[in-house]
């Protein structure tokens, strides 16, 4: 197969591709990873976890409700002696009893230790609303990142498409020119090694593609194999101001949020544990029966008592050791250190917004000035296109000029996606990511 048909067999094999590949849109893949990414899909069970804990059943306000029942058999021997001195014997005595009862418990106060600790259980699951978030927005920013690549690799295909139309065509001239004896063997040489080349680079970034497209679709969760093709349209949705821009992180920030909570926590910690200073009261009451059968020997031969029981119990720890003045101590430094991490987080905050504002800054720059050296690009290949076939340049100038082209057009796609994902950056760092239009 000589090279214009094979480069017209991968025209045709990228048109049938594109038209049979469903198309991926950045909403699209948002839904199917909030549905099927699998550590989204563990985080959120995680939230269910802690909305159960959370719950009134798990919160120690309610009653304990037990029931116990029994019967034993005896069979023994017996002998008495009264107190005149008779005595009697008896062999094989049997007896049976049977129990049972419903008792009720419940702690009417315990030094507030069980309202505290059910807000507690309410801050723990707010606390792992945000973990999932956390998830979230990382695996975000990742399938993003994996669109992004996605976009590039298939916008890099077209330029290495066009790049290779140019070689074939300049082969076929180079051919032509051979055979009538206009040129050497040596630019018909080159023109086969620059396509050859061409056709190279194409393959490879195919591979390259193919494995981005897999990489994405295990984000979505979803088969591997399953092929698509994305929109490579970008837009850029706000341009940033440093002071604004942190004023909200310092709100929306979810890591400043969670620290917020750890803050929270602790405070009913320490509340907790202050409740174990105050005394404890209980109730208690329950409903038995019991019932036992004696041999005929025995004063009574069988006895029975049923009937309601209730008591009130108060339990105050007056002195542990010392154990729970600990754990009140402990739990203030804890704080303390909790509020020295919330002053470190900020700042590295601040530190994290400036300079992901100064890369998206940067990153615009060099997508303006990459759009501009691709217009220059066009521009200079026109013209070197021009006199290449006017004869006035050698066939390297030519492929020169070609190659900068290329590479320009490389660098713009990489300058654009770049651009994007620090953006992506800023919106997660302020809070906004889940919000952000894509």
């Amino acid at each position: 197969m000589n090279y214009k048909n094979k480069i017209t067999l991968l025209f045709l094999l990228g048109f049938y591709t594109g038209y049979a590949q469903e198309l991926l849109t950045k909403e699209n893949a948002v839904n199917l990873a909030l549905e099927n990414n699998y550590g989204i899909k563990i985080a959120k069970n995680n939230v269910k976890i802690a909305e159960n804990n959370a719950s009134i059943l798990n919160s120690g306000y309610l009653p304990k409700l037990t029931a116990n029942a029994g019967a034993n058999y005896n069979n023994n021997n017996l002998e008495l002696t009264l107190l005149d001195g008779n005595s009697t014997k008896t062999n094989n005595a049997v007896s049976k009893t049977y129990n049972a009862s419903v008792g009720l418990n419940y702690t009417l106060f315990d030094g507030f230790g069980r309202a505290y600790n059910y807000k507690k259980l309410k801050e723990t699951y707010n606390l792992s609303e945000l973990e999932a978030q956390t998830i979230i927005e990382n695996s975000l920013l990742q399938i993003f990142s994996s669109y992004y690549e996605v976009a590039r690799l298939t916008e890099e295909t077209n330029n290495i498409l066009e790049s290779l139309e140019i070689s074939k065509q300049r082969l076929t001239r180079a051919t032509y020119s051979f055979e009538y004896g206009q040129t050497t063997k040596l630019q018909l040489l080159n023109a086969e090694v620059d396509v050859n080349n061409d056709s190279i680079r194409y393959f490879n970034t195919q591979r390259l593609l193919a494995n981005s497209k897999r990489d994405l679709n295990l984000l979505l969760g979803r088969p591997v194999t399953t092929d698509f093709s994305i929109e490579t349209d970008i837009t850029f949705n706000a341009i940033f101001e440093f002071q604004t821009l942190f004023e909200k992180a310092k709100i929306k920030n979810v890591e400043i949020q969670k620290m917020n909570k750890n803050i929270e926590l602790n405070k009913y910690d320490l509340k907790i544990n202050k409740s174990d200073l105050l005394p404890i009261l209980n109730i208690n009451s329950s409903y038995g029966f019991n019932k036992s059968e004696n041999v005929a020997s025995i004063n009574f031969a069988e006895q029975l008592s049923k009937g309601l029981n209730a008591g009130i119990s108060l339990n105050w720890n007056l002195f542990d050791g010392g154990t729970t003045k600990t754990r009140i101590q402990n739990s203030k430094i804890y704080g303390d250190n909790l509020a020295i991490q919330k002053d470190q987080v900020l700042n590295e905050l601040e530190r994290s917004v400036a300079n992901a504002l100064e890369i998206y800054n940067n990153s615009l720059f060099i997508l303006q000035a990459e759009e501009k050296n691709v217009e220059t690009n066009k521009r200079n290949f026109s013209r070197t296109e021009e006199q290449f076939k006017l004869g006035q340049i050698t066939s390297i100038e030519f492929r020169q000029a070609q190659i900068n082209l290329f590479n320009a057009q490389l660098n713009l796609n990489q300058a654009k996606y770049d651009a994007k994902n620090a953006e992506l950056k800023l919106f997660q760092l302020s809070g906004e990511l889940l919000n952000f239009k894509y």
